[in-house]
């Protein structure tokens, strides 16, 4: 089969286009034949050898869906020809892939590959990150950094479909200020042309908001907790500026508010019966049209090292989605 090999850590030029063997599967996995994948910000962190995955080549990429070729002898969920989405634990770049049963999941026939092949991150992540661990309560404002982004606009619509009040989102650049206002935000501020934190703090009467989803990290994070109110929640699962920000505990404790931390690729190792408990929220949302994933640029799989040029740019929106050849 085709598939991305990174054969060293670094540019997208150790990024190949290659054949390699199709994945054998064990008794509880399924093998399934990609139609479509998408490129996350970290995949981008693992080509440079900043997620600590260490071994030498691999393949990238954390979610694909297409058609299960085969199952393995313990499986009782899934059957030969059954449209899947999945995490698998070696890479989604790929003509094939195989994936646990438990890390796999059935797919309604009124959503498209192209969607079931870009939202499981994005999707997954947000519903988790609102309805779990901030807790979104109706009529929460929610400040949704990097709004413009696939977590960011997907996160926007998560949050309206959990019944959010005021939605504000921040985005690095003014260009990107439509793309999540068209997603559903209220307000956009752009963090690097105003004060974000006095800004929110002036839309919600000097209140702040109770919930704050923020994979940016570093400045963004000490900032937020200016604009975080009583009893808010402040949840990180990123850092996207390459350092993460320093918190003091006196900002929480007379103020009763929290600060809260939440991996996605944590707790699909350690946790997937997580995932399957919120999947059925996820692809209702979904097959309802809830949210729709903004998928900014289709790509074959040959062209990923491009893919990922464009996500380090800086100007990408949405999700940029990989097809393989035989889709």
């Amino acid at each position: 089969m085709k598939a991305i090999v990174v054969e060293q850590f670094g540019s997208t030029e150790h990024m190949k286009y290659a054949d390699v063997e199709i994945p054998s599967i064990r008794p509880n996995q399924v093998l399934i034949r990609v139609v479509a994948t998408c490129v996350n910000y970290a995949d981008v962190k693992a080509r440079y050898g900043n997620k600590g995955q260490g071994k030498l080549p691999f393949i990238p990429g954390l979610e694909a869906a297409g058609i299960v070729e085969q199952v393995g002898g313990e499986i009782t969920s899934f059957a030969i020809g059954q449209r899947v989405m999945a995490f698998p634990h070696h890479g989604s770049y790929a003509e094939y892939i195989a994936a646990d049963e438990n890390l796999t999941f059935a797919i309604p026939d009124t959503v498209s590959f192209d969607v079931a092949g870009s939202c499981g991150i994005v999707a997954f992540l947000s519903y988790k990150l609102l309805a779990d661990i901030a807790k979104l309560q109706n009529g929460d404002k929610v400040l949704v950094h990097s709004a413009s982004g696939g977590v960011g606009t997907t996160a926007i619509q998560v949050a309206k479909a959990l019944g959010a009040g005021t939605i504000i989102g921040t985005v690095g650049n003014v260009n990107k200020i439509p793309t999540a206002l068209e997603a559903g935000a209220d307000h956009v501020i752009c963090y690097n042309n105003e004060d974000f934190a006095q800004t929110v703090n002036e839309l919600t009467d000097g209140k702040g908001v109770p919930i704050i989803l923020d994979a940016i990290g570093g400045e963004v994070t000490a900032q937020s907790m200016k604009c975080l109110s009583h009893y808010g929640r402040l949840v990180v699962f990123g850092n996207s500026s390459g350092e993460y920000g320093q918190l003091q505990t006196s900002d929480l404790h007379s103020s009763c508010r929290s600060v809260l931390g939440f991996s996605l690729g944590t707790t699909r190792k350690e946790r997937p019966e997580a995932l399957k408990e919120i999947s059925a929220h996820v692809l209702r949302m979904l097959e309802i049209e809830q949210v729709k994933i903004k998928i900014s640029e289709r790509l074959p799989l040959k062209e990923a090292a491009k893919a990922h040029q464009f996500i380090e740019s800086r100007n990408s929106t949405g999700k940029i989605l990989l097809y393989t050849e035989h889709s």
